[in-house]
């Protein structure tokens, strides 16, 4: 499949207007996505938020069937959430900690979920241990394999980074994560929406998501993919009537499915959103978006990096659509400021974010540019003609 750009663009009234290469941070949605949102939205005004929920249940049910189509799961192993964060959360959080219990991860880990982790381990006296990289800058799965033993309870990884267009290798994590009948944990925040990502393929037990950056959906959504096979094992850390039954004065029991996730009030709106924004990926062939995404990316790697000054910092033998870069003479900040100002957006990442990969590479704040789909090459040269001179 081919996308094509000039509907795609057609469908995004943002691109009039700017500029956006902050996709990473939150795509511009389609007006399909936007449409459903204000259309639930005027209905809950019209009648009351409780009966515009029955009435567009069949839409919001839509949304678990585009989700699961979306990773290659079943609708029942899919959580509606409000944010990645708290879909993430609520699985790690689920998970039951003992003394001495280790945790490996990637250097290249968010920060909340590396505070997480980090609570833990001070909570239940866990060690939390960051797996080595290899030559070029990915999780090494040699290192995994050789950490592993009988004390490891997790492997928790981001499969791309926020501060760079690295992809890490999850399917050959998750082969040595079901080789070891350990517990694989993905962070797919920045990947759903850009890369093709199928749970199945990859193996990982848990999976977490946004709808607001490549997704290209609402804020304030998100999901979780739990696979049945872990599902029976894990209660979330809290419970209220939507995800379990109370079932006698003094007793309760779980749901059976990954909706024991979920909370029973929700943005009712943008999870209908949400669903609009998967289909919409996948009208467009999830292949063909990554095959646009990831070239795109390397067009402005390459054009960013024959201009004087200028620093690409991305790693990994496999790369996607997030970009990042530096200024010789500027700080990130201030450059971002100025593109800003020339009505392209882009966002910073700073050292506080991912300390553990900052912190090695002896790196400052970057500038992050995200493309997607419905970005030009004309675009990309606005960009890089706006910078400053080193």
């Amino acid at each position: 499949m081919t996308i094509d750009v000039g509907q795609v663009r057609a469908d995004t009234p943002g691109c009039e207007h700017v500029v956006h290469l902050n996709n990473a941070g939150s795509s511009l949605p389609p007006r399909q996505v936007t449409g459903a949102v204000v259309d639930h939205l005027r209905l809950e005004e019209r009648i009351g938020g409780y009966e515009a929920a029955a009435a567009a249940l069949d839409r919001s049910e839509r949304t678990y069937d585009a989700l699961a189509g979306l990773v290659g799961a079943d609708r029942d192993e899919i959580a509606l959430v409000e944010s990645a964060t708290r879909a993430w959360d609520m699985a790690f959080y689920s998970l039951p900690w003992k003394p001495g219990d280790r945790i490996l991860t990637s250097r290249a880990e968010y920060a909340s979920n590396a505070i997480a982790f980090l609570q833990t381990a001070r909570r239940h006296d866990v060690r939390v241990e960051v797996v080595p990289d290899d030559e070029t800058g990915a999780l090494s799965v040699e290192a995994l394999r050789d950490m592993l033993d009988e004390r490891v309870k997790l492997i928790a990884v981001t499969h791309v980074p926020t501060q760079g267009g690295l992809v890490n290798p999850a399917a050959e994590i998750g082969a040595v994560a079901r080789e070891a009948g350990v517990t694989f944990l993905l962070d797919a925040c920045q990947s759903i929406g850009q890369l093709r990502v199928d749970v199945r393929e990859i193996g990982c037990d848990l999976l977490s998501a946004t709808g607001r950056k490549f997704l290209r959906g609402p804020r304030g959504t998100g999901f979780l993919y739990c696979s049945r096979r872990l599902l029976d094992r894990l209660e979330p850390p809290f419970l209220d009537l939507h995800a379990a039954t109370w079932t006698s004065a003094g007793s309760y029991e779980v749901r059976g499915d990954a909706r024991r996730f979920e909370n029973w009030e929700g943005y009712v709106a943008g999870k209908i959103g949400l669903g609009v924004a998967a289909g919409y990926a996948l009208s467009l062939g999830l292949d063909a978006i990554e095959e646009r995404v990831t070239g795109l990316a390397e067009t402005l790697r390459g054009r960013l990096a024959a201009i004087p000054g200028v620093t690409v910092h991305d790693r990994g033998g496999r790369r996607c659509g997030i970009v990042t870069f530096t200024v010789d003479g500027h700080d990130s900040g201030d450059v971002a400021a100025r593109l800003s100002a020339a009505k392209i957006n882009v966002s910073v990442s700073a050292a506080s974010s991912a300390r553990w990969d900052f912190e090695a590479r002896a790196l400052p704040s970057l500038v992050r540019s995200s493309v997607h789909y419905y970005n030009t090459e004309e675009e990309l040269d606005r960009l890089c003609e706006a910078l400053p001179s080193a």
